[in-house]
């Protein structure tokens, strides 16, 4: 004969709405007993991760960092509510490099990674499978390239296929289908969301394609009094090393560059509205409070600068790029970092750091979590980015200093007095001492690196592996 079950009490009741809510009231993956008092002491739950990936932006493309000829409230909603580093560098400033450094920890000669194209070395773990072996619902929406441009399968990640193509196209699909991830989600396990977005990166076809998007001509008349100004080093030609000294970009006049930066300007714009869709839907999931969101690029653009278009060279409008943790419960707001300098190889120290995982990252990075709680600590004196293969900066709080193998002209760059990498200091008696200290520098950095052979070039663009029948 059955028995009627009991009632159950006010607390029983209380906690079991709460469970069937969806709030875990423990630690993650871990229930309090239904009849027990939940302890003060308990674990807070482990934070879920949004990493937003734009492509070919510059750190001095936000309006919240002082950008007037640009309007990017949503970026400049993660400003306000985060730690901005305004000393932040790209591992090595080319796409695939950039981002295997990104993803991993470890500098693009550790990953195998020293040019587009390549896939990340077998040894070296990246993100997806250090968290989703933690616990963590990994998750990966839009551009790879490591190697291929948007695969439909990557080891590690659930992948949110999005097609491809350029970015004022596909990216309106991968903040839909974050969006969709984001309002749908049915378990409880923390996320890591990677939004890796396209746009400002179409600005590369309009120095291909030069005379059809940027025709001598202003195409549109009433611009004319809107186009930003040209950069006080737009026709400076520092020396240089032969292989950079090459790089000029001599087919624009100069309201042509001042047009080409009015484009890039509004790419920019079109990716910040991806971004503020993807931020609305975690604010629409109740999440926010409890998820980390980390905003950054692989790279810059020329725009001008040193009469250059697009990336790889080592001057700051290539290798500066935005970082930004914004969870305004967990970590300082509206903090501009001026002091330390960090890198995308910080990236998975970091996570690592608030997911209480060990981290995997190589030697040189590091957790940024002390300076986003606002701690004074101990940090790197120097970075060093790779470029070119060959080519190596090391970056002190001063001074940036350029050397590529087996080319006698150095560079040195003193940032504080010439910010716009105007005049190359490296001949200058009075600094001898400045440029053997930072020769020691990379000597040291060399030293400890753990490089393996560049993995094979294996795929082009964005296609998608070929699969067998």
């Amino acid at each position: 004969m059955s028995q009627e079950r009991p009632k159950p009490s006010r607390r029983r009741f209380l906690q079991m709405s709460a469970l069937g809510a969806g709030v875990w009231l423990g630690g993650v993956g871990s229930v309090p007993a239904a009849d027990s008092a939940v302890p003060s002491t308990a674990k807070p739950k482990r934070p879920n991760f949004l990493l937003i990936i734009t492509d070919q932006q510059g750190l001095d493309t936000l309006s919240g960092l002082g950008n007037r000829d640009i309007r990017t409230p949503n970026m400049d909603r993660l400003v306000k509510s985060g730690v901005s580093f305004l000393e932040s560098h790209s591992a090595n400033p080319v796409c695939s490099p950039a981002r295997s450094s990104i993803m991993t920890g470890w500098m693009p000669t550790e990953t195998g990674v020293v040019s587009n194209n390549r896939p990340i070395h077998e040894r070296v773990p990246h993100l997806g499978k250090v968290l989703g072996e933690a616990g963590y619902e990994t998750v990966y929406a839009g551009k790879w390239h490591l190697p291929y441009g948007y695969p439909t399968e990557i080891p590690g990640f659930r992948v949110l296929p999005v097609g491809g193509g350029q970015g004022d196209l596909v990216d309106t699909i991968v903040s839909r289908s974050c969006e969709a991830y984001l309002r749908n989600r049915s378990t409880q396990r923390p996320f890591f969301l990677v939004a890796s977005l396209l746009q400002p990166h179409d600005i590369c076809y309009w120095a291909i394609r030069d005379q059809m998007l940027v025709p001598p001509e202003l195409p549109f008349p009433q611009l004319k009094g809107q186009l930003p100004e040209l950069p006080p080093n737009h026709r400076a030609r520092p020396k240089a090393p032969e292989r950079l000294d090459k790089i000029e970009y001599t087919r624009f006049n100069e309201e042509q560059w001042r047009y080409y930066n009015y484009i890039y300007n509004r790419q920019v714009e079109m990716v910040d509205a991806d971004i503020g869709r993807i931020l609305d839907a975690l604010e629409g999931t109740g999440e926010a409070d409890n998820t980390i969101v980390c905003f950054t690029a692989d790279h810059g653009d020329g725009r001008g600068r040193h009469s250059h278009v697009s990336k790889w060279y080592p001057y700051d409008e290539s290798v500066k790029v935005p970082m930004i943790f914004s969870c305004p419960q967990r970590l300082t707001s509206d903090l501009r970092d001026r002091k330390h300098l960090v890198s995308g190889i910080d990236v998975l120290p970091t996570l690592c750091d608030f997911a209480g995982v060990k981290s995997t990252g190589g030697l040189w990075g590091r957790s940024l979590r002390p300076l986003l709680e606002g701690k004074d600590v101990p940090w790197r004196d120097f970075l060093v980015m790779e470029n070119h293969f060959v080519g190596r900066t090391v970056r002190t709080s001063r001074y940036k200093y350029v050397h590529y193998k087996d080319d006698p002209v150095e560079q040195l760059f003193d940032m504080q007095e010439d910010p716009w990498e105007i005049e190359n200091l490296y001949q200058r008696d009075d600094l001898s001492q400045v440029l053997q200290e930072h020769r020691g520098l990379l000597a040291e950095w060399n030293s400890r690196l753990n490089v393996v052979d560049p993995t094979p070039e294996v795929g082009k663009g964005w296609r998608p592996p070929t699969r067998k029948a």
